[in-house]
């Protein structure tokens, strides 16, 4: 029998598995009332629709779990917490993900419980009220089918040395899993972060304490996990920031090494560990570890100099600029610095005598470096995409002499290559002896139809940082493109990326061209709109060759190696081949979510006082273009977007400038990706490299059934197009209704409807730019911030449409507020969640003259170019609101295909995903 591996195993209506191979656990807070005051004012307010909204913006920001805790005075914590879960249960584009209920009453944990769809989290339970209140807590929680947060106090208090936390830990350990029965991996400790340097004595030793006691727990105490509050450890340099950064970042590094596997530290209040002084650092790990009787009097005295700093501010060391040329570029290799690239190059190159053995030498080693810090988690991705413009700076300038001595640097290659086979040509046994020096080739391009490369560029950088030759083709490349320079180029692997859905179908038709030519190398699946288990489903059955799925540039690696390995291959490809036959099984057998008819589903819909609505009316019918200046725009990015970009996940904090994570040194790595993101803003605006063209209107509308009809006039006689919506056919037991677009446009009378198109124009040219000049860091940097103008002039251009439409006034919002969407109305786009038809966009393009008016056009998959562009419609009804449409069934898809006037084959390919049976 197969042995499941240990992990921490949670859901939703979706699971979450907290691996071996994932780092801090990501938890959304800010559905915790202590936690954030907007979230309490909607909650005391009553306003729970908006704070629902709280919960699904976290979980589309890429929160694992969310923290929900209504432990305030004002609040009727117990009722709320039932009100509110059964609210989330409804929507499910929230209820996917798992729940952590919070609260110090068990009558409201218990109460949240009973709410739980999936697997949660319940923070906390202790031994402070005795082995059988414990006990009896542990079984409710078990009998939910929860994981709990066990905190280390008893009858006695709170466990401060290392043999009470082993010994509380062990006892609640024991108690659970030998006397109730509780699964061991459900089990997360909190051994308590107590203060040090207090001048007490006996405090000395709580930081070796916990971090010991971690070791202990995660050595002796199989499945459990490990978590605590970080900030705690500092509280003695209260106003010293820069000490405080560093005792943070110095704990959560032996800490993390002992096993922790989640923390709340305040991310602004951390250092990055390899940049700390080296005598502060030998004084605060001298006070955490422990290390000599008068540490704490030396740390305070080292402190002084600190006080009043700021923190975070690192004067310019060139101390490294003394060393051996081979460590100055490790050096710049691992920090990114490329100042002084050139002459160390150059110097090396002297040094080596010829320019490959700089490659092959100490440009190699360095990224070696480079490749297991970021394989180990100790690097993030925007550090290893700086390292790659280093080196790729360093090659270029050695590459002229490289060209000079082409075949000479290979002849010893060469030669063996022809003693083995006398018939090869020189060019022949030249490319051999080329490819012998890579790790393999490996050719990536964005599929016919689509324009989105900032993730596939990013894979490309973190492969050829790990010794792999890669061809990038770039975007809407045709499949005998792709496949034809494969066999030019004698490609080992093959990688397809794409963003909307239609490229799905694109990847399908490669992979069967793949298989019809012939071809057995891997295919790798990636991008947005891709998954495990579509290309389990759809993709691997058309190709015999080995087809994996990557979730991120992280996996490219890993993935890549397995399958060019001699020894990992095979068993690589077996166990590929097992995961996506379960996912095909789990599909055609699996459990279905109980769905409704058309018919029922409309039904199910809202039923709205139509007579007693008077719609608000715009303040002009027809269209009105805009160029905006990029600067008006800054203060409506919604920044956390970009982080995830990067692969840095979390929600960005406006006010405090941080990245809210559980990974603390993510968090730090994210506030200088902020820092210089704004330093290219500004170029880009001083330079005038971006321009930024849109386009808005409002027309007379009305619905009928789930179409929006668009008229010519207010006379409402003829009508000018005919937008399409779809509507959820999930069956809710929360009484909520199945909702269509078209529900929020009166049936009759007098209402109207919105759209617009924004493009953001010369990303993709700065960025070729910077490719020639040997900067993919800096290329993909400008296409993220195209991205996050393009989404900013969309909010900016809502606000100013819905003070037009009169239903908002001028001012009556904070910029935080318009980029969390608390305000009256939507802007749902053709592609997204609810309308995921994509050919709706050539409607809305047409009603408004889109592409003359700002450039952006539309390709035959319905892509918009530039990428960087946003298009949609406007609704203002009060009850509007984002939802999700998933499930649809075959009376659906007939309908809407009537509707439509497609055939039904052309609706089911282009709602694939959305589909709630198989084809």
């Amino acid at each position: 029998m197969k042995t499941i591996p240990h992990a921490l195993r949670l859901s939703g209506t979706e699971a979450y598995n907290h691996t071996a191979d994932k780092r801090f656990l990501m938890i959304g807070e800010r559905t915790n009332v202590a936690g954030s005051p907007q979230f309490a004012k909607l909650v005391r307010a009553g306003d729970l629709e908006a704070a629902v909204e709280v919960a699904r913006q976290q979980v589309e920001n890429g929160a694992n779990v969310i923290d929900i805790c209504f432990d305030d005075g004002l609040i009727d914590g117990k009722a709320m917490m039932s009100r509110y879960l059964q609210l989330l249960q409804g929507e499910p584009d929230v209820a996917k993900v798992p729940i952590m209920v919070d609260s110090s009453k068990w009558e409201i944990l218990e109460a949240g419980l009973k709410c739980l769809q999936g697997k949660g989290i319940v923070n906390s339970i202790s031994l402070k009220e005795g082995e059988e209140v414990f006990k009896n807590h542990a079984r409710h929680i078990m009998r939910y089918g929860a994981a709990v947060v066990v905190m280390a106090f008893d009858e006695n208090g709170q466990a401060a040395t290392y043999e009470e936390k082993i010994r509380i830990c062990e006892r609640a350990y024991r108690i659970l899993v030998d006397e109730v029965g509780f699964n061991a991996d459900d089990i997360i400790f909190d051994p308590n972060i107590l203060t040090v340097a207090t001048g007490i004595e006996e405090h000395n030793n709580y930081a070796l304490d916990f971090i010991n006691a971690t070791r202990w727990i995660k050595e002796n105490l199989p499945g459990a996990k490990v978590s605590g509050g970080v900030s705690n450890i500092s509280f003695s340099f209260r106003g010293n920031n820069v000490v405080r950064e560093a005792m943070h970042s110095a704990f959560l590094y032996h800490a993390g090494k002992a096993g922790m596997d989640m923390g709340i530290v305040n991310a602004g209040m951390l250092e990055v560990y390899d940049e700390i002084p080296k005598e502060l650092l030998e004084h605060v790990e001298d006070v955490l570890l422990n290390r000599r009787p008068d540490a704490t009097e030396r740390l305070l005295e080292l402190a002084e100099r600190f006080k009043g700093q700021g923190g975070k501010k690192v004067e310019e060391d060139l101390s490294w600029r003394e060393e051996p040329v081979e460590k100055r570029l490790e050096h710049a290799l691992l920090k990114g610095i490329d100042k002084f690239i050139d002459e160390d190059t150059e110097e090396a190159r002297k040094k080596y005598g010829r320019p490959l053995k700089v490659i092959e030498g100490p440009l190699m080693d360095g990224m070696g470096v480079v490749g297991d810090l970021f394989g180990a988690g100790k690097m993030f991705l925007p550090q290893v995409v700086k390292s790659a413009r280093v080196m790729k700076k360093a090659v270029a300038w050695l590459t002229p002499y490289m060209e000079e001595e082409k075949a000479e640097h290979l002849a010893g290659d060469i030669a063996a290559i022809k003693a083995d086979n006398p018939a090869l040509s020189d060019d022949e046994a030249l490319r051999l002896a080329e490819r012998g020096r890579s790790a393999g080739r490996f050719l990536i391009a964005t599929v016919k139809g689509d324009v989105h490369d900032i993730g596939k560029n990013i894979v490309g950088v973190v492969l050829a940082c790990n010794g792999f030759e890669v061809t990038d083709l770039g975007v809407m490349v045709p499949c005998d493109k792709i496949l034809d320079k494969a066999i030019e180029i004698g490609a080992d692997v093959i990688g397809l990326s794409g963003l909307i859905t239609p490229s799905l179908d694109e990847m399908v038709h490669v992979a069967k061209e793949m298989e019809r030519r012939g071809f057995k190398i891997p295919l790798l699946i990636g991008g947005a709109t891709t998954s495990a288990a579509h290309t389990a489903i759809k993709i691997a059955e058309h190709y015999s060759g080995p087809i994996v799925h990557v979730l991120d540039a992280s996996r490219s690696v890993p993935v890549t190696t397995s399958l060019l390995s001699a020894d990992q291959r095979d068993g690589f490809v077996r166990d590929n081949l097992a995961k996506q036959k379960s996912l095909r099984e789990n599909f055609i057998s699996g459990p279905k979510k109980e769905t409704l008819t058309l018919e029922q589903a409309r039904d199910a819909g809202p039923k709205y006082d139509w007579d007693n609505y008077t719609p608000p009316v715009p303040g002009f019918i027809g269209t009105r273009t805009l160029d905006m200046p990029l600067r008006d725009l800054v203060d409506y990015i919604d920044w956390t977007p970009f982080f995830h970009a990067w692969e840095l996940r979390g929600v960005w904090d406006r006010e405090q400038k941080v990245l809210k994570t559980k990974n603390a040194e993510g968090a730090a790595e994210a506030a200088k990706l902020h820092q210089d993101a704004l330093g290219w803003i500004d170029r880009i605006i001083a330079e005038n490299k971006f321009s930024a063209r849109g386009i808005y209107g409002f027309f007379p509308a009305n619905s009928a059934g789930d179409d929006i009809i668009v008229w010519t006039d207010e006379t409402r006689t003829t009508e000018r197009t005919r937008f399409h919506s779809l509507r959820q056919q999930i069956k809710k037991d929360s009484g909520k209704p199945n909702v269509a677009l078209a529900d929020w446009v009166k049936p009759c009378s007098t209402d109207h409807i919105g759209g617009f198109v924004v493009g953001i124009h010369g990303a993709d040219e700065f960025a070729a730019e910077l490719e020639k000049d040997n900067d993919p860091y800096g290329s993909i940097m400008v296409k993220a911030i195209a991205d996050r103008f393009a989404e900013a002039f969309a909010e900016c251009l809502h606000h100013k449409a819905r003070i037009d439409w009169g239903y908002e006034a001028e001012g009556e919002l904070t910029n935080d507020q318009l980029i969390h969407e608390n305000y009256q109305g939507i802007r749902p786009a053709p592609g997204y969640p609810a309308q995921p038809d994509h050919t709706e966009k050539p409607l809305l393009f047409d009603l408004l003259g889109a592409t003359a008016a700002t450039g952006v056009s539309l390709t035959e998959s319905c892509a918009m170019h530039p990428g960087a562009a946003v298009c949609g419609l406007y609704f203002s009804h009060p009850e509007s609101h984002y939802f999700a449409i998933s499930e649809l069934q075959k009376d659906q898809i007939e309908d809407y295909a009537k509707r439509k006037g497609m055939t039904f084959a052309e609706a089911e390919k282009w709602l694939g995903p959305w589909l709630g049976y198989i084809p």
